[in-house]
This record gives structure tokens, sequence and C-alpha cells, in this order.
């Protein structure tokens, strides 16, 4: 396919060259001389190798016709860049006739039949030259089949091997040549061309092979002949035989059959094998054991030496050598014995060591073994004895073993005979000698006692010296000392003929009528020779011991004191001694003692009381001769139940919160006593690891952690095993103060006295420690005080109405953190009615439950009356009322509307009385609208870097309120705005600049539209040491031509404003019932010199989930679209509040001014403050501390008569109650400012 390709592409480059060529060239006509075009140069054929450039060269004289080059018939055509052969080109000097073909990397594919050819013109014939182009190929690879390069092959000897060598990919095929090492071999092998590809061909040669002896480790390699192939770089493939065959006989070195060894002598016998593959495996046997011995192998020769070192036992020895290999059928072997000459080691004599005058005594000598046998000689004192016997007899462990016997006399010429014995080995002129001692017994002499004279008396703890000698004897006599035939050690001494010894003795008194024994002997007596001395030693008691009967003393027995006196020489005398004062003894009595002495014993009789116990007796013992004596104690140990110390503290404080620890003492014999603690009858636990805060611990009570309930009587119990005692103790704890109650619930009339009460538990509690405290209340001229019972009492004269307020009881004992509580005091009042904006505007959604609530301070209670147009308002399914009592002094009356219409809304009037007087107020209700702009703006906590902002909010027209605060440092153009955080009324404010001015404001929106901002409060922050100031303006100071024209458009607006107000209560007249709420079509606002886009309310309220619990953050450029995070629209929900009976369930709400606290208590799933039914979502807000600045609108211009200032509103009661218009309670939940 490929060529088929590239012969179309060859032909339509031919038909454009062609047609170019007739378009322009004109054709050459033969010259006047009438020359022809022919070949000056022509191809001829060639060889090359593979991969090598090559040229053919066509060179034409009078070239008239085109040229080309053709292979095997394919016309390579006329261009110089031959397409589909990269690496052909043609290489043309057409001026000169040259169209050379040259051929790059030649290879197989170029090997073809080559062609130039010139084409006809007119007056030239086409002329045509070939050429052969051979391609030499290498052979690509030679090895031997089945075989690595230079493999080493395993062969039997005489066993068949074909070896096949294979040559790839030559051209033409190459030759193979056989060599065993560098000779050619003589033998035919068979011969196989084959071709595998074009132009590629393999060859094989076979060679037939009977190994022998002599090939083993020969190399055979096969060499690839080739023309391609450079002669000094031989291709081959090489192996190397082993050939396995079997060892040669072994054969000794180093040892001849017959020689004679000597005892001692190093010897080495090779065993050598030669020949074999693998080499021999040799083996030393030695009579018949194998013999480890360590084996080498020098090519083909295999060696194992056998060392030893010739001895006794090597002679006669049987030595043998086999050799095997792998081929062996048995192994071959090679023998001989060992010939080994020595002399006897050693002789041995045997006989009598010693004897008398007159004995006769026989001596034996016997030779170790020796090889030949040894000859005896005998000799004594010097001179040779020819007496002698002598025999030879074989030695089972080989060699011979020589014996020989003589008899002696003993004279009295000497004290000691000594007879040698001689063994004389005549191969080996060794002569071995041994000798044999014969003492002659003498008896020594009587030996000689002195150092004591019998009778003398001795002093226990003196030093006594015995000495005793003894003279003569041979051999020297043994001395030994006896005490009572009780062997001592004691060091001898000889001196010449003379043995003695010296003994020192310590005496004490088992040397009293001890007798001591010196004793002499050697072997020339039988019976041993002595001298003795008897002592007699005056020695004191060495102890004294005393017993009491009975063992156990209990108070009320009399109890006996027996003292015994260990042995004593005279017999001692026994005192008795009581705390060191002598007292008299009974029975005196004295025995016979060890060591001859005497044992005396005294008697003493006690009365046994408690008192007694621990008292010491003593017994002495006294030896009046000696003047020595010894004592003994004893501390009388008197059983007796447990008793609690006389002084000890029954009596204990401790401060609540803190530990203590209660410790008592009780002695008692035995002193293990248990302890038992209780508190009012019941046990306290012992276990540390129970985890309670009281713990007994033997005669110590743990109290962890105080508490005012563990004071009392705590009884402790002590036991052992003689009785019991038992003690109270009085635990005290001290603790802080707690004010449990306080006057409530009560009133006072104008001009009586008040007395109130404030009731407190504490310990120690004392009237110093209570106080009582209102600021700026004379209380010098109004009050005093008393305390009874725990309670302090303020008594107030002449109470007005002014004295409403809380006073404030403090209490401090120093046992803990001072406490207070405010106490109410109610004065009979007439009823003051609320008019904070939480109170007097109310606003609610069509078709929602409403409610008002109207707030009283009074005294007594108060009732209420809800009006609108001057009429009551009748309690039916439209309207219902609940009140409350919210504490002393204010009291609440809500107006429920069941689904509000457009005739609900407009102003109600609420009406309340009490038996002092009646107040009413009007409170304005509609629909929900944009919220009012926060009422003040306030600094609090402010540092170099940041400033905390609050401010008290308007009326939040019924909806939820958010806030935005603006922030402008001063020469800055535009503000940045801050997001408040939802239900929070302050906000701070970081990363501001030290001592730089700022500009702060704050403004309210919800659903329906945004407030104005305050006026700006100007602060300046901080540097180093200089302190904050702050200041409250409108703006940055106008030029006086801005003021007057803004004066004078005010005044166009105010006529303009009350002319729009007139058209406005006209037309709401008309307005239909059901008219619709009012939309939220404001897209921005434009407050002074700033510029804040908001986004539609629809699409405000998409982002509501991502804001709601956002923190509050800085927006850095105001210019970007705000994002303002209302609440979701409100939504219907199916649940009933139970506390009002007999009313409708609404789902939607009434709005009023935003109660943060209120916020968050509401439930999450149906949007109610719990506890609250039908509540507004946003609850009232009492502004407890602030100037109240009211919106401008009809009703609060009605009931606002000036500033108002709330005064302070205690917490409700728990319970939430109100009252209803029948006095009766009914459940409603408090509110919580």
């Amino acid at each position: 396919m490929m060529q088929f390709w590239i012969t179309l592409t060859f032909a339509w480059l031919l038909v454009a060259i062609g047609v170019s060529s007739a378009a322009t060239t004109t054709v050459a006509a033969p010259s006047a001389a009438g020359v022809v075009q022919k070949f000056r140069v022509t191809p001829h054929d060639m060889q090359i190798l593979e991969g090598t450039d090559t040229l053919l060269r066509c060179e034409v004289t009078a070239l008239a016709g085109r040229v080309q080059w053709v292979k095997d018939g394919f016309a390579l055509g006329f261009l110089a860049v031959i397409p589909g052969f990269p690496r052909y080109s043609a290489l043309v000097d057409e001026p000169n006739g040259v169209y050379n073909l040259q051929i790059r990397n030649a290879s197989l594919e170029d090997d073809a039949e080559y062609q130039c050819q010139v084409g006809p013109a007119p007056g030239n014939p086409a002329i045509r030259a070939n050429a052969k182009l051979s391609i030499v190929a290498a052979p690509s690879s030679i090895y031997i089949d089945g075989y690595s390069r230079n493999a080493k092959v395993e062969v039997v000897e005489q066993q068949n091997l074909t070896l096949t060598c294979i040559t790839e990919n030559a051209n033409p095929a190459a030759e193979i040549v056989w060599f065993q090492g560098d000779t050619p071999l003589n033998i035919v092998p068979t011969v196989v061309v084959n071709q595998t590809a074009l132009k590629r061909y393999r060859t094989t040669s076979t060679l037939q092979l009977q190994p022998r002896a002599d090939d083993d480790y020969k190399e055979f390699s096969c060499e690839a002949r080739h023309k391609a192939l450079p002669p000094d770089v031989p291709m081959r493939a090489q192996l190397q035989l082993s050939v396995l065959y079997p060892p040669g006989p072994p054969f000794f070195e180093g040892y001849s059959q017959g020689e004679s060894l000597r005892r001692g002598q190093q010897l080495q016998i090779a065993c050598r094998s030669r020949g074999g593959n693998p080499p021999a495996q040799l083996v030393w046997y030695r009579n018949g054991v194998a013999i480890n011995s360590p084996q080498r192998t020098a090519g083909r020769l295999s060696e194992n030496v056998y060392k030893f070192t010739a001895n006794e036992s090597d002679n006669g020895a049987h030595l043998a050598c086999e050799a095997k290999n792998l081929l062996s059928e048995k192994p071959l072997r090679a023998e001989l014995n060992l010939t080994v000459l020595y002399a006897p080691k050693d002789v041995y004599l045997s006989g009598a060591s010693q004897a008398k005058v007159g004995d006769t005594v026989e001596l034996s000598c016997v030779t170790a073994a020796s090889n030949p046998p040894a000859r005896i000689s005998w000799s004594m004192n010097g001179r040779p004895l020819n007496n002698s016997s002598y025999k030879t007899r074989s030695s089972t462990a080989g060699g011979w073993v020589s014996s020989s016997n003589i008899t002696l006399t003993i004279d009295a010429q000497s004290r000691t005979f000594i007879a040698v014995c001689h063994a004389l080995n005549t191969e080996l002129s060794q002569n071995v000698v041994g000798s044999h001692t014969v003492n002659v017994l003498y008896a020594p002499s009587a030996p000689l006692l002195t150092g004591y004279n019998n009778g003398d008396i001795l002093i226990s703890g003196s030093i006594l010296k015995l000495q005793c000698s003894s003279a003569g004897g041979n051999p020297p006599p043994a001395l030994h000392w006896y005490k009572n035939d009780k062997r001592l050690n004691a060091a001898t001494k000889l001196t010449d003929s003379k043995i003695s010894s010296e003994l020192s003795l310590l005496l004490n008194a088992s040397d009293n009528n001890a007798i001591y024994k010196c004793e002499v002997q050697n072997a020339a007596i039988e019976i041993p020779l002595f001298a003795t001395k008897t002592l007699g030693v005056h020695f004191p008691p060495e102890t004294v011991k005393i017993s009491v009967l009975p063992k156990n003393l209990v108070p009320g027995i009399r109890a006996k004191l027996i003292c015994d006196s260990s042995s004593s020489n005279p017999p001692a005398k026994i005192s008795w001694w009581k705390d060191g004062i002598p007292v008299e003894g009974l029975n005196l009595a004295n025995r016979p003692g060890l060591w001859g002495g005497s044992v005396s014993t005294l008697e003493m009789h006690v009365n046994i009381t408690q008192d007694l116990d621990g008292s010491i007796y003593t017994c002495q013992s006294h030896n009046e001769v000696l003047q020595r004596s010894v004592h003994e104690t004893i501390s009388l140990d008197i059983l007796f139940a447990p008793k609690f110390d006389a002084a000890q503290q029954t009596s204990f404080v401790g401060v609540e919160g803190a530990p203590l620890q209660l410790e008592l003492h009780a002695s008692g014999n035995p002193m293990s006593i248990s302890y038992t603690w209780t508190k009012d009858g019941l046990p306290i636990s012992s276990n540390a690891l129970s985890g309670q805060r009281l713990i007994s611990d033997g005669p110590r009570l743990n109290i962890s952690r105080l508490s005012r309930n563990d004071a009392g009587i705590y009884v402790c119990e002590a036991l052992n095993t003689q009785g019991t005692a038992m003690l109270e103790v009085q635990v005290l704890v001290e603790y802080a103060p707690v004010i449990a109650a306080v006057t409530e619930g009560q009133s006072f009339v104008s001009g009586e006295q008040a007395v109130l009460a404030c009731q407190i538990q504490a310990r120690p509690l004392e009237a110093a420690h209570v106080s009582w405290s209102r600021p700026g209340y004379d209380f010098a001229t109004r009050t005093s005080v008393s305390f009874e019972n725990n309670t302090a009492l303020l008594h107030i004269d002449n109470v007005q109405r002014g004295d409403i307020g809380n006073f404030t009881c403090s209490v401090d004992n120093q046992r803990g953190a001072p406490v207070s509580r405010n106490v109410l005091l109610v004065v009979q009042t007439s009823p003051e009615i609320d008019h904070t904006p939480g109170y007097t505007r109310f606003a609610a959604r069509l078709g929602v439950r409403s409610q008002l609530v109207c707030r009283v301070l009074a005294s007594p209670q108060p009732s209420f009356i809800w009006r609108r147009h001057g009429k009551d308002l009748k309690r039916r399914n439209k309207y219902s009322t609940a009140e409350r009592q919210v504490d002393g002094l204010y009291f609440e009356s809500a107006l429920l509307i069941e689904s509000t219409a457009a005739e609900d809304y407009g102003q109600y009037e609420c009406v309340v009385r009490n038996s002092l007087g009646q107040a009413s107020t009007t409170l304005e209700f509609s629909k929900p609208t944009r919220p009012d702009t926060p009422l003040q703006l306030r600094v609090g906590n402010v540092s170099d870097s940041s400033v905390e902002l609050m401010w008290t909010p308007g009326f939040d027209g019924g909806m939820q309120a958010y806030y935005r605060l603006r922030v402008k440092q001063q020469g800055e153009d535009k503000y940045k705005t801050v997001e408040v955080k939802l239900g929070a009324l302050n906000a701070t404010l970081e990363q501001l600049k030290p001592g730089g001015n700022y500009y702060f404001s704050v403004m309210a929106f919800n659903e329906a539209g945004n407030s104005k901002y305050l006026p700006d409060i100007k602060l300046t922050l901080s540097k180093g040491s200089q302190p904050h100031s702050a200041e409250y303006t409108e703006k940055d100071e106008l030029p006086n031509v801005m003021i007057i024209g803004i004066t004078s458009a005010a005044m166009v607006l105010l006529v303009l404003n009350a002319a729009l107000v007139a058209w406005f209560v006209i037309r709401r007249q008309n307005k239909s019932q059901g008219e619709t709420e009012p939309s939220n079509d404001d897209a921005y606002s434009k407050d002074d010199n700033q510029s804040v886009y908001k986004l539609p309310i629809t699409a405000l309220q998409a982002d509501v989930q991502k804001k709601a619990a956002a923190s509050t953050y800085l927006v850095e450029n105001v210019d970007i679209i705000q994002s303002t995070a209302y609440p979701p629209k409100y939504q219907e929900s199916s649940m009933c509040t139970p506390h009002y009976q007999h009313s409708m369930c609404n789902p939607d709400f009434t709005r009023t001014l935003p109660n943060p606290k209120r916020h968050s208590q509401r439930n999450s799933a149906t949007g109610l403050i719990e506890g609250m039914p039908m509540r507004a979502k946003d609850d009232h807000m009492l502004i407890s501390n602030g100037l109240y600045i009211p919106s401008p609108s009809p009703a609060s211009s009605l009931v606002i008569k000036g500033s108002y200032i709330s005064s302070p509103s205690p917490a409700p009661p728990a319970d939430g109650s109100y009252f209803n218009m029948s006095d009766k309670y009914m459940s409603y939940p408090p509110v919580t400012y």
C-alpha cells in the first residue's frame, strides 16, 4: 500500500515537471559536429557493508535527454530529492553531465539492480547503464545453542556431547569454524544454511564429541567467518568442558613402612590422589576410626595431611587413606603401620615408709610401659643392691612393663633409709629414677605443763597462759590441747628435737572446775603421753530473768514478779527496785547452777491497778566478792479499756467551704484501738475512695469541704479488747451570709412608719455585720435600725411618695463574699401610667391577633378600664383583657384584639383607678411602619484603637428592627458602615487609628424602610497618655449663606407639609376598608453627604439566613451594593396558647419596640415568645435610664406632656401572675427587662 502511494506521488511530480519543462525548456539540438550523448562514467557493480554510505556514479557527455535512476525497474524520478526514499539523493552537476546517486546508511533493502537512464532527445537516442549493488551484512550474533556465553558444561567421560553453533542475519551466509582452545578442530561438523528473511541467512554448525579425561577444563569455541567481519575482531561463542571421571589411587608421602619413630616426635603424613572430577575426597582412618583432617585441592591434585605427635599409643597403630568421588565404584585405599620407641615415663615404688629398729621391710619397683622393655637396678644410701628380683610383661596399652622386689633389715645406724630404683631403655639410652624413704621410729619424752598451780583462784575476765613442751621422738610428735576432752586449736613450735605450745585463755564462768590437758604422740607409741590442770574461777551472774504471773495483768488482781539470776560463784545477792526505789522481796533461794556456781531466786507481790501501767520494776543480781552486778527491768503491761484524755478539745469551729479536721486521743492497753464516728446515730464512712466529704480516719474526722449542715454533735467511740469509751464533740460552722427573705408584697400608708425586714442566715451574725443603703437618702434623720432573731429591721418614719424605691440590705461577716439585696419600699399612691414609647405606640398587620399593654405604678392594686371613642370596651369575641402584677409597684393590663381589621387602627384609652385616685392615657394603634430614629447614641469603653457605641432604640414600627452604624475619620469623603448583629444594642469598632478624630452615628431599619441617622458624635481617640474626648455635632460647620438658604427652604417645605397633612387627613377618612399594607418601594435613601444604596425589600429577604447570625463587621467601601438581613415573612402557625380561654388563635403578631431579652426567648418553630401567648414579636421595652424623645405623631402629642424619665423596675414575680377583671389570677407570662 505504501509503495502504491509513493508511485502515485512520483507520477504526479513527473507530470508537473513535464509540463513545466515543456513550457520553459528548449530541447538542445545536436551540435554542429554531430556529437551525440554518451556515458563518460558508468556505474559498476559494488559490494558494500550494511550501514555504510555509497555513491553510484553516472556521468554523461553531450547530455541532451533527461536523466533519472531506476531501482529494480522502479523509476526514482528526475528530482535531486527522491520522494519516498529519504536516504537517497541525486548529486547533480547538470552543466558537466554529472548525475551520481548517493545512498546513506545502506541496508539490505538497498541490495538491488540500479540503472542510470538518459532519456531520448532529437538526434540522441536513450542510453542506459546498469550496476549491481550488493549489501554485505555481518551476522548479528553467534551462540552455541542451549548454553550461555562462557558456560561450563559438565559431561561424563566418553559420553556423547552435541554442540550446535548458530549465526544469525548474515548476508551472504557466514562460515563457522570450530576450535579447541586456539587450535582448529579436524572434526568435520554438519552445516545447514537457512534464509530467515529477505537477504538474511542463518548458518547452523553441529559438532559431535566424546570427551576424554584429557578434555577436562578445555575450551571449545565456534567462530563466524564473514567478509563483513574484521579479521582482528573475531565473533566467537565458547564454553568450557568439565569432564567427570574417577580419581587416581592414593599414596603417602612423609613416612615409609617400617620406619621407627620416637615418642614426642612431630610427624606429617600426606595422603595424595591425582586426577578425578570432581576432585577426590580423601579420608584418614586410624585403627578403623575416621580422623577429622582438613583437605585441600590444587587443580586436579587432592591432598589430606595428617599431623600428630608420636606417643606410646601410636606404636603399632594402623593408618589407612581412602580416595573417592561421585564416579568411583568403590574407594581406592592405601595403608601403613607405625613403629614408636619410648622409655618408661615413671617408676612406681611401694613399701613401708617407717619401721622400728630390727624390722624387715620389702620394697617393690614397677616401671611404666616401655618399648623395648626397661632394665631395673637398686641402690640404698648410694650403695648398689644385688639381692633384687626382675621380670617383664606386655602392657595392654602397648609396650612392656618391668618390675623388681628387694628386702631390707632396719638397724640403728641411721634415722632414715632411702632406696633408689633405676629403669633403663637401652635403645634410647634413657634412665628413669624413683626413690622411697623409710623412717626409723623413736618415742618422745612426757609433756611438761606449766602456768597454773592447783588450788589457785582465778577471776572471770582475766587472762591465763598455759605452756606445754616435749623433747625427742622420731618422727617429731604432735602436740594437742583439750578442755574437758574437747580439742582446742593452738599453735605449736618445733625447735631442734623439742616441740612446745602456749595456750592463752580469757577466763569465763565455763572455766570453773574445767580440766585442761596437754597431749603428745608420734608413730613410735600407741598411747599418747599427757599432763592436766584443773582451774578454780570466781564469776559473776551474767543474766537476770524476770517472769510475771499471771501473764495478762488487769486491774484488781495480785501479781507475782519472780527474778531468777544466772549461775554465780560465789552465790549472788538479789534485790528489787521500783522506779529507782528499792522494795523488799520474798522467798530468797539458792540452788546449784552451771559451771559449779549457784542460781538465786527472789519473788515480789504487786496489787495491780491501772495507774501501774508502764511502771518500771528492776531486779539486780550482785556478786559481792567480785563487786560485779547485772540487772533486768520490766515495764508492767496492764490491760484496760480506752479512755479519752481529760483535756481533750470537744468543740471545733470551721468555715463553710474550707476543710476541717477533728482529732481526738484516747489511751488504752492494748494500744490497738479502733474508732467509730457517728452523727445523729448514723455512721460516717472510713473509705477514702467513696468520694464523700466526711471521712473518718481512726481518731481523726476529715471534712473536705464544710457545709453548714455539718454543724452538730459528733460521737467518737474508741474500742479495744478490754472495752469501749465514747466522747461527744461539737462542730460549729461559720458561713458567708445569705439573705433568706426580705419584705415583699407589703405597702405602707403615707405618713406612717414603714418597717423593712431583711432576714439573714450567717455565722457569725451580729447587728454590726448588717448595713442599709440607698444613694442620696437621708438615713440619719429619717431612719433607725434594729436587729433581732437574725433579722435586720429598717424603720422609716413618715413615709411619703418620694420614698418609694429600693433600699439595699448588705451583709458582710468576713466569712465569704458580702451579699446584698434590694428591699422595695411601697408607699400607697394613686396610679401613675408609663408613657414610654413601648407603652404608647403599637402596630400590627391586618388579620392578626394584636395586643396593647397599659403599664401603671400604683398601690394598692388598681383596676383597669379600656375605652375607645369614649366608650368602654366590652369583653366579647373581638376584645379580651388580662391583668398581672409585675412587682410590688407595677401592674399591667393587656388588651387583646382578635383578627385585626382596618377599623381597629386608631386611638385607645386606658383608665386606671385605685382607692387613692385614677389616671388615663391614650395608646396609638396603627399598621406597621418604618422604625423611628434611635433615641440616643452613647460612648462606652474607649481605647486608642477601638470604641464601644451603645444606643437607645426608638419605636420599631411593629416589626423586627435592625441597626447600622456609620463611621468616618475626619478628612475622609465617605462613611464606612457597620451592620450590627441581630438583637444587639451596642457594637465595638476596632482597628481605628490612635489619636484620630472620628464621627459616629446610628440608624434603624426594618422591612418597611429606614430611619434617619442620629446626629454624629465626634470622638478623638487617645494616643499614648493623651485622653480621648467626645462631643455631639450635627455635621461639619456650614457657611452662613448655606444656613440661610436651608432655613428659607425649610419654611417653604413647612407650608407645603401643612397642606399635605390636611389633604392626607381628608383622604384617610375616605379610605376603603380593604386597604392593603403600605408598600416597601424605597430602593435607596440619602442622608446628608452619604449615599447608601440598598436592594429592594424582596431581594433583601433572600439574604436573611446568611446575615441573621453575622457578627459586626466594617464595610470599607460604601459604593458597593449593601445586603441587609431582613427577617422572612412570618408564616402562619397552628399553635394556640391555652392561657387565654375563649380566645381564637391567630398566627401573626403585634409589633412594638424591640426587647433584646425577649428575642432570646423566641420559639424557633412557632415564632412565639416562650410563655407569652399572643405577645408581639418584639416585646415592649422600658427605657430605664435615659431620655425619651417621642416621635412627632398625633397620638404621642396627646399623651406626652414633657420628657419622661422612668423609674427603675424590679424583676417580676417568678410565677408571672396577672390579675383579670374578676380579681382572679390568670396565667400571663412575665415581661423581663
